[in-house]
């Protein structure tokens, strides 16, 4: 008793850990009580058992053991934690439990591996499962194979993976031990109860006994399908239905069906579960060899080898190009038909084995067997059939059809017969679909020729094929094709039909299912299929389904009902699948859901019955069901005689309201529309039909969509000739628009069909026509009536008085226009045809949409000489050229050619009536180009700045309308940018000055941010402001508070500083006085901002109070103390009030405000820190000098008492710092956000506390700081991120999993404020760390990115950060690899199988540990129900939009008490909740007057909510709950904008080319796109680079998909690039990238496949725009180092010609664009190429065009720049180095060319070379060689010398290098003893492109022969050459001696 007492007093936890097994046992009984009775899964208690679950499950005494089983089971099925230990706990299972003699154990352990099934660790179990049937005790086996047997009969197979299952099955059989093949024998079944006649291929290999005793199982098998009967934690609601269908079950069974859909099992192919087969290694070595070998037994030997390989099932995939050409080869000339009987049967087998791998092969061998049927062998024929049969299973026939009609004219009877049969079979396995008529017409055109052959079998076979058609497509298909036919002939080919498709019941079977001879997919076992048709009967088997999918009679299998499953692409509209109906089958389809008498009196000649036939049409319509409705059967059926000539109007009149109901009730297909819709029309115009005719059309376009519907409609009007139609038509359109809305009406279209009515002759036409078009008025607003100035006087009254009506009227709201399913889920947000795509709800939409015209060839030589005449006349006449060409062309696109440079000058002209004139073209075009007018600024707004200084009043007021109206389209911050205004501002012109400050003083204060060269204008101002003018001093102080909005107070005196002592007092003084003016404007601009305090604190105590909430007793005495300065009164009454004084002082700082908005503080802490004037905050750990320099920085942004509490020494101010700060968040969020870089460093400082309430809190403050950051649209910069991410990624491995998840919380929120992509960078460097849980954490963290973001995320190259990342799955912690692992299976699941070549190289061992996890955590995708209610407001939260994003991030922790209090009283408030993540504000949108949309599953942002941050503003402005998480987070425009950017570069094409669309909307909207230039092109270079590697590869991806995806790729970055503003924002980086995929895909032969070409044009239209549009610097630098890597790497030649030739382009832009060129960055480029790429390395290339491109990018920036050039170098830092300063130097000092010096310098260099290669004046010749180098080292000597011999080359270079002039000693005389001059010498560096270098006469044989000897040299003076060259001739003398 004494050691139980012991144990008794230890805690749950660790008596499970005991030693003692009673203390164990005791321990395990305690835990179950503990389980039971812990509220909630996710308390904290779960985490401390979760290592102890494993101890659980293996205890070694077995009593212990089942106790703790039991306790395990409890655990797991509670704690949300128990997930993790799946995988241990199972194994444990495996290895303990399912081994021991109780059966309870082992049935505890089955329920524990089910139960982790049910937590979503399926994958797991399976795995530990599968291995433990390899276990050697048949215990265990037997234990896992029923574990398995019941996870499959519960979960179904959905859940629980078949494939590895079905692969041990044949191993399980052969065991010795018979209780394992008895459980086998039951897993067996179980899995055929699941996939039926699937399994049988499967398991051939085993014995014959077994398998019949199998097959006698499976016959005893119950005929109800298999269903789901235990469901995972994700599929809950999928039992509420399977419990809704049991007890619908039990009412009866017609109100049972079509539940439980979702349950449906799904199609197995028996080729999916077969393990492929490598057959290419196994072929003998000389297969090639013998296959063409003389002798026929070595053939026959081969073909048998291959034969045999290829029987097996199925094959892996590999190259047998060589294989099948050798097949093909023997079946056309090997004479020895067994051997070619032998060859079609291995083709058979490898078409069988690879299937749709084979279909590249198809087409080789095709034609071959086809003209092999002449053979009239029947084991020949019997297998060419066979053959031919397994090739159409691999292919189509339409891929066929061209080598079918090939042998169709063949002579040989035999081979037209067998063509014709095999077309037979492949009609009869064919679908009405895949036989359009552009196959069958050419195919029936050679069948009938068959059909009237002399041979008997041929015509047989014809008439087969032609009935088997007819039985397929329909007669009514097929008799336009038999025209020419006779009766008899006719008839015997229905025969046929009738013959082969055995009457109506045998049809759809014959359709369904596939041709004779080829397997076909088993869905369920086949007994099943019989005893489920009556609960259905073949009478009502789905018509809605059969209208869909164009099959007239019941489904084969209609046990499982396939047209209501879940569609897997729910972006595609249902109604939009449909294709049209023959009248036979939509009177087979009506007849089935119809009444019979209905159907029967339709065509009575009874009126009466007539209409009560219609009658009871209508009813039958009205309470049919919605789901089951075949529309577009039941609408053709009107149609029936008399149909729509119907002479009563009662009758009439039910046939539209049958029409009407049909459209509102059921899925009414644009087919179905078809029908009706000109019969709508055409009634509209009836008196007594209209109104049903309008309700009928008005339905029609709620299922529809009005876009279409109008387009159908306003066209089918305007095709009849009834003028009543046609304005009812119009009116109809007119009421429907504002019912609908204008969402995806066709503009253009809409616009052509109401000028037609416009010019219609009836009036009632023409006035509904302006109807119409005020109402199009109302949406598109004044800019429609551009397109109808040319109409009529009258008539274009009437429109501006209809157009005036409507002014000041907004668009009513949409009360329609949502079309239904028939479950009742909108079908709002499915993707819409291409009219649908855009909504223009404005002017600024449509002006988007309008055709432009380029006027540049209209601006022709003839009118700019005019305008440049003498004549004054001549010169007003070419102006009005110029502005009737404007004003035709109405829009026009901002390529002018050069009128600009001639409106310039006209500007200045001299007359100033064509100044004026020239001014009112410029008006013109600001309303005509919009806008894009930008890129005009510097070339004619600057001048027309200048025009504001002229003397006339008339001139300087058209001079401001003229910028008003450029400003109104540009906006103002275009102007500001560049030094043109601030030298307009210099200029001493009073009307200039006063003119320009009041436009600067009018413009400035509505700006948001002003560029940094409004900088420039400071000095000008000043001079302004003492201008002797006084009205120019008067608009200088006017102006003065706009600049100090902008640059501060701070700024503007710094810049005071550099006046004059005089002037500088003066313009403070102004300063002053703008500052106290602009303080006194600052709080009513400010209404959120607290009011001042009117009262002490303590007269006001029904106003809460700011402080932080602490009672009297625990605030710090610190605070009553009295200020230093009232402390020392000598009266003690006088101390007492001066200490309530002080107090009272305190309590009203408090409650002022705490953080102080200074304009401009950040950006010059942001410049300080750059310029290394305060120390960078990066550090391991804090130091004192960090926390003093952030404290003086904060002094200026804080309050005082503010101030000391963050930076008290005592933990509890932090705390109340903090606690102030969320207080006030919303109050002082501006000023917060203003000083944000230094709030952020404080709280690294916090992350370095040991005190976990600080941190707790601070990660409470951030929590909420980052979702107000994201509603505010603001981003983090560069200088805030670098200062902060870093240490929250160090908290990412805090030791408490609170702290951890809260961290993983707040990286999710920075998403939404600072780029993935830049996050990226700084999670890598966190994995690097020594802490293994930060290390597994940062990889999760980085796979949740790659998951959300694509691969575009992973910074700065995917290859190489995913390399790192693999690096982790060799860790030691078992965590980090896991993590590392699954952060591989995201990187999978985005980029597929391409990340085997970005993770490079692994090790055996990694390797396999990725591919299995690959394996079995592939990426799947939930089935979304497709009958759920959509959500509503406030009730549970829609799913997150991404298919894994519920498994992306780690639940946070409850929020903390202030959260929870905030949020209470939020709701105290009845404050309308902030929207859940991709969910609409409704509150918001009511205010807006926006239509309330549901988001789709791909997240659409909308266009109205990128462009209206002003309404954005308001919504934050209203008092609001503060979120508190982030599922409460609304996306910011853009978060948004970055999703739909990330999916641009998903995997999946479909997704990719939905996110392509949305950005060319985004794109259309001005300044949305700001800052996302280089991640958009990043994504879209990436999808280039997937589409050329991957798509254009993958034989199942359709290369017109791949064509369309390119072509909007290209398509996206051709108008991203058409913004100059977001081209010229591309960084260098992106810009090398951009070009050098463009490049790679101008490269690519495969892409020039693709549309015949056509996407290789757009990328080159691309690739011009780009290098035309990209910033000049930028661009420059990306090419220079785009050539450095393709000259240095192993880049073709080809690749290399084209970078250069990009280089030459810009070249050619830079005389005109060099203002804008960065030439100290240019300069620094081009020292970076010359560093690697000298002038010697370039001229030792084999291609001198690097050398040229060089050189002419040299001379042309010296060209444009001059001398000035020299002064830019001040980036290089070496600047000899590379010789770029030696090379301006050289072209500086050259001067003009002088053709003269050029030819005296030439013949001095040959004169001084042909001494040197002479035996008498060789030495005289290096002597003035030497000479002439010391006075000219610019002149390039390597032609020369390289033409001299190998022995003179190396002496000259001695000789030069020996030479006093090269060491710097005195230069050597010449010859004739006079010095020469420089100029003697002199060359011109200035050489053309095209020439060559200098050529040196070549030398002689014969002179090389006597310069190798040189006999002279020895009576030569002794000098260091001569010498030299003795050294030199005896060491030739010896070489010549030794050969």
């Amino acid at each position: 008793m004494g050691d139980d007492s012991e144990w008794m007093k230890l805690p749950v936890n660790q008596k499970c850990e005991h030693k003692v097994w009673k203390a164990r046992l005791h321990g395990y009984e305690e835990a179950i009580k503990l389980f039971r009775g812990i509220d909630g899964e996710k308390s904290p208690e779960w985490d401390k058992f979760q290592p102890l679950i494993v101890k659980f499950v293996t205890d070694s005494n077995a009593v212990a053991q089942l106790k703790g089983l039991e306790a395990a089971l409890v655990y797991v099925e509670n704690a949300y934690v128990a997930a993790r230990t799946a995988g241990e706990v199972v194994s444990g299972v495996v290895c303990k439990v399912f081994n021991q003699p109780k059966a309870r154990a082992r049935e505890l352990g089955a329920d524990i591996c089910l139960m982790y099934i049910e937590k979503e660790k399926a994958e797991a179990v399976q795995e530990n499962l599968i291995k433990g049937l390899e276990n050697k005790n048949p215990k265990t086996v037997c234990g896992c194979v029923e574990a398995l047997r019941r996870a499959l009969g519960e979960f179904g197979c959905k859940t629980v993976g078949l494939k590895a299952v079905v692969k041990a099955l044949p191993r399980l059989f052969e065991s010795r031990e018979k209780a394992v093949r008895d459980e086998a024998r039951g897993l067996a079944v179980e899995v055929y109860r699941w996939i039926g006649g699937a399994l049988r291929p499967a398991l051939q290999g085993v014995s014959p006994v077994l398998l019949r005793e199998l097959e006698e199982e499976w016959a005893r098998l119950p005929a109800t399908p298999a269903t789901q009967t235990r469901f995972l934690r994700s599929q809950q609601h999928l039992r509420d239905a399977s419990l809704q269908q049991h007890q619908q079950a039990e009412a009866g069974p017609h109100q049972a069906d079509g539940v439980g859909t979702e349950q449906c099992v799904p199609d197995v192919d028996p080729f999916e579960l077969l393990e492929p087969v490598e057959i290419l290694s196994k072929l003998p070595k000389d297969f090639h060899d013998k296959i063409e070998a003389k002798k026929w037994q070595d053939r026959k030997e081969v073909l048998e080898a291959l034969a045999g390989l290829a029987k097996s099932p199925r094959l892996e995939v590999g190259d047998y190009g060589d294989v099948v050409r050798a097949l093909k080869k023997v079946i056309a000339k090997d004479t020895n038909v067994m051997l070619v009987a032998l060859a079609v049967k291995c083709v058979s087998g490898l078409a069988s084995g690879l299937r749709k791998k084979f279909s590249t092969y198809a087409g080789h061998v095709v034609l071959t067997v086809l003209e092999k049927f002449k053979e009239k062998k029947p084991q020949v024929v019997q297998a060419l059939q066979e053959a031919m049969d397994a090739i159409l299973l691999t292919t189509s026939l339409q891929s066929l059809s061209e080598d079918v009609l090939a042998v169709m004219d063949n002579k040989n009877p035999s081979v037209k017969q067998q063509a014709s049969l095999f077309l037979a079979r492949s009609f009869r396995a064919s679908s009405p679909s895949s036989l359009p008529k552009s196959l069958l017409k050419p195919l029936f055109a050679a069948l009938i020729k068959h059909v009237n052959d002399s041979a008997p079998e041929v015509r047989d076979a014809a008439f087969d094929a032609l009935g088997s058609a007819m039985r397929v497509v329909g007669e009514k298909a097929v008799n336009p094709f038999l025209a020419d036919l006779d009766k008899l002939k006719v008839d015997k080919i229905r025969e046929s039909a009738a013959a082969s498709g055995g009457g109506e019941e045998d049809k759809s079977v014959s359709q369904t299912g596939p041709p004779t001879g080829v397997p076909a997919k088993t869905t369920r076992p086949s007994n099943q299929a019989p005893a489920a048709e009556p609960a259905g009967g073949p009478g009502k088997a789905k018509p809605g389904g059969a209208g869909k999918r164009r099959k007239p009679a019941v489904p084969k299998e209609p046990a499982v009902p396939r047209e209501p499953a879940v569609p897997r692409e729910p972006a595609v509209p249902r109604g939009l699948q449909e294709s049209e109906l023959s009248l036979e089958e939509c009177e087979e389809l009506a007849t089935a859901v119809l009444p019979a008498s209905c159907v029967q009196l339709l065509g009575s000649a009874n009126w009466k019955e007539r209409l009560a036939s219609m009658e009871e049409y209508l009813q039958a319509v009205e309470q049919m069901d919605s789901s089951q409705m075949p529309c577009q059967a039941l609408v053709r059926m009107l149609a029936r005689k008399p149909g729509w000539k119907e002479t009563n109007f009662q009758v009439m009149q039910l046939k539209l309201r049958v029409v009407e109901a049909a459209a509102r009730r059921g899925v009414f297909s644009r087919a179905a529309a078809g029908a009706v819709l000109a019969v709508l029309v055409e009634r509209l115009g009836d008196a007594k039909c209209g109104g049903s005719a309008r309700e009928a059309l008005s339905s029609v376009a709620e299922a529809c969509s009005l876009a279409w519907t109008a387009q159908q409609v306003v066209s089918m009007a305007f095709a009849q000739k009834s003028p009543k139609s046609q304005c009812e038509a119009l009116s109809w359109i007119a009421g429907a628009m504002k019912e609908f809305g204008f969402a995806g009406i066709n503009v253009q279209t809409l616009i052509i069909h109401i000028k037609t009515a416009l010019g219609a002759p009836n009036r009632a036409v023409r006035t509904a026509a302006v109807v119409l078009l005020g109402v199009v008025f109302l949406y598109l607003g004044p800019p429609l009536r551009l397109f109808f100035q040319e109409e009529k006087a009258a008539l274009l009254s009437q429109i501006d008085a209809e157009f005036q009506k409507m002014q000041g009227q907004s668009p009513p709201a949409p009360s329609r226009g949502t079309p239904k399913r028939p479950g009742g889920q909108e079908q709002e947000g499915q993707e819409q045809p291409e009219e649908e795509q855009e909504e223009e709800g404005g002017a600024g939409g449509l002006v988007d949409l309008l055709p432009r015209t380029d006027i540049s060839a209209q601006i022709s030589a003839a009118m700019l000489s005019k305008m440049a005449d003498k004549n004054w006349k001549v010169r007003k006449e070419g102006l009005d050229e110029v502005a009737a060409v404007i004003s035709e062309a109405k829009l026009i696109l901002p390529s002018l050619g050069d009128l600009p440079a001639a409106l310039r000058a006209r500007l200045s002209d001299s007359n100033k009536i064509l100044v004026q004139q020239t001014l009112s073209i410029m008006q013109q075009m600001a309303s005509a180009i919009g806008p894009a007018l930008k890129q005009h600024i510097k070339t004619l707004g600057t001048p027309a700045i200048t025009v504001l200084g002229d003397s006339k009043v008339g001139v300087r007021a058209a001079a401001r309308a003229t910028l008003s109206s450029w400003e109104e389209q540009t906006g103002f911050r275009a102007w500001l940018e560049g030094e043109e205004l601030a030298a307009e501002l210099g200029r001493e012109n009073p009307f200039l000055r006063q003119e320009v400050l009041g436009w600067l003083a009018a413009s400035l204060p509505p700006l948001r941010s002003a560029p940094p060269d409004l900088q420039l204008c400071v000095p000008a101002l000043y001079a302004c402001a003492e201008d002797r003018n006084p009205d120019v001093r008067r608009g200088a102080q006017e102006a003065l508070p706009a600049f100090m909005t902008h640059l501060g107070f701070d700024r503007m005196t710094k810049a005071a500083a550099k006046l004059k002592p005089a002037s500088r007092d003066q313009v403070v003084a102004l300063l002053e006085k703008a500052r106290v003016a602009m303080a006194a404007q600052a709080p009513p601009a400010k209404p959120t901002a607290p009011p001042p305090p009117a009262k002490p604190a303590a007269t006001r105590p029904s106003q809460p109070s700011t402080r932080p909430s602490l009672p009297s007793s625990q605030e710090p005495e610190s605070r009553a103390e009295p200020r230093p300065k009232a402390a020392g009164k000598p009266k003690v009454h006088a101390g007492k009030k001066a200490a309530g004084k002080a107090r009272e002082e305190e309590e009203q700082e408090h409650s002022g405000p705490m953080f102080i908005l200074l304009p401009g503080g950040k950006e010059l802490r942001a410049r300080d820190e750059k310029n290394l004037k305060v120390l960078k905050w990066s550090f391991p750990s804090p130091r004192e000098e960090h926390v003093e320099q952030l404290k003086v920085q904060m002094s200026p942004c804080v309050a005082r008492w503010m101030l000391e509490e963050l930076f008290h020494h005592d933990f509890q101010h932090h705390i109340r710092a903090i606690s102030c700060m969320i207080e006030r968040l919303e109050l002082e969020k501006e000023a917060m956000v203003s000083c944000l870089d230094l709030l952020l460093k404080w709280f690294t400082l916090r992350f370095s506390d040991t005190n976990s309430s600080v941190l707790m809190r601070a990660v409470d403050f951030l929590k909420l700081l980052l979702p107000c950051l994201a509603h505010m649209g603001y981003h983090l910069n560069q200088l805030e991120a670098s200062a902060f991410i870093p240490y929250l990624v160090l908290k990412v491995g805090e030791s408490k999993d609170g702290v951890r998840k809260d961290v993983r919380s707040i990286l999710s929120m920075l998403c939404k404020v600072y780029p993935a992509s830049k996050i990226f960078p700084f999670l890598m460097e966190g994995t690097r760390s020594k802490n293994s849980k930060q290390r597994a954490e940062c990889l999760e963290e980085l796979g949740c990115l790659v998951e959300l973001y694509g691969l575009t995320v992973c910074q700065p190259s995917a290859p190489r950060s995913l390399k790192d990342i693999a690096v982790h799955i060799n860790d030691r912690d078992a965590c980090v690899r896991n993590a590392a692992l699954n952060t591989m299976v995201a990187v999978y699941n985005v980029c597929g199988e391409q990340i085997y070549k970005l993770i490079g190289h692994l090790s055996d061992k990694d390797m396999s540990m990725l591919e299995e996890r690959i394996k079995r955590s592939a990426k799947k995708t939930p089935p979304v129900p497709s009958t759920a209610p959509p959500s509503k407001q406030g009730e549970d939260k829609a799913p997150p939009p991404h298919p894994n994003a519920s498994l992306l991030r780690k639940p946070s922790e409850q929020p903390a008490s202030k959260l929870r209090q905030i949020r209470a009283q939020s709701a105290e408030q009845q404050a309308p909740p902030p929207p859940a993540e991709f969910s609409l504000d409704v509150h918001l949108l009511e205010q807006s007057g926006s239509p309330v949309r549901e988001m789709p599953e791909l997240y659409q942002p909308s266009p109205d909510h990128l462009q209206t941050p002003a309404s954005m503003r308001s919504f934050l402005s209203r008092p609001r709950p503060l979120p508190v998480c982030q599922e409460e987070l609304r996306p910011s425009p853009a978060y948004s904008i970055n999703l739909v950017i990330s999916q641009v570069a998903s995997g999946d094409l479909n997704t990719s080319l939905q996110a392509l669309e949305q950005m060319q909307l985004a794109l259309r909207r001005p300044g949305v796109m700001e800052g996302l230039s280089d991640q958009l092109l990043q994504a879209c270079c990436l999808q280039l680079r997937l589409a050329r590697s991957s798509h254009l590869a993958n034989q199942r991806t359709p290369p017109a998909l791949v064509t369309q995806l390119c072509s909007r790729l290209l398509d996206c970055m051709f108008t991203l690039l058409g913004v100059p503003s977001l081209a010229c924002e591309v960084s260098v980086a992106v810009l090398r990238e951009v070009v050098e995929e463009l490049l790679a895909v101008l490269l690519e032969p495969s892409v020039a496949l693709l549309d015949q070409g056509s996407v290789l044009l757009e990328a080159n239209q691309v690739l011009s725009l780009l290098l035309e549009r990209a910033d000049r610097t930028r661009i420059l630098s990306s090419l220079l180092v785009l050539m450095q890597e393709s000259l240095e790497s192993s880049s073709t030649s080809k690749f290399s010609e084209l970078v250069m030739k990009c280089v030459w382009r810009v070249i050619r832009f830079l005389p005109a664009s060099v203002e804008a060129l960065d030439l100290d960055q240019t300069l620094l480029a081009l020292h970076n190429f010359m560093m690697v790429f000298t002038r010697k390395r370039l001229r030792g290339l084999t291609s001198d065009l690097p050398y040229r491109t060089l050189k002419t990018l040299l001379h042309t920036l010296y060209k444009c720049t001059g001398p000035q050039i020299l002064e830019h170098l001040s980036l290089v830092q070496d600047r000899r180095a590379s010789g770029l300063e030696t090379h301006l130097k050289m072209l500086l000092s050259a001067g003009p060319r002088d053709a003269s010096l050029y030819k005296e310098r030439h013949e001095n260099i040959l004169k001084i070379f042909n001494k040197i290669t002479s035996q008498e004046n060789c030495t005289q010749g290096l002597s003035e060689l030497a000479v002439f180098r010391q006075h000219h080292t610019e002149v390039d000597l390597t032609p020369h010398l390289r033409a001299l011999p190998a022995p003179l080359q190396t002496l000259v270079q001695h000789s030069l290098k020996r030479t006093p002039a090269a060491a710097g000693g005195p230069a050597p005389q010449p010859s004739g003893g006079e010095k020469p001059k420089p100029s003697e010498y002199q060359e011109s560096a200035l050489r053309p492109l095209q020439e060559s270098t200098i050529q040196a006469p070549l030398l002689s044989i014969s002179m090389l022969c006597q310069a190798s000897q040189l006999p002279t040299l020895h009576q030569a003076p002794p000098t260091p050459a001569a010498s030299s060259l003795e050294d030199l001739r005896r060491k030739l003398q010896r070489i010549k001696e030794n050969h």
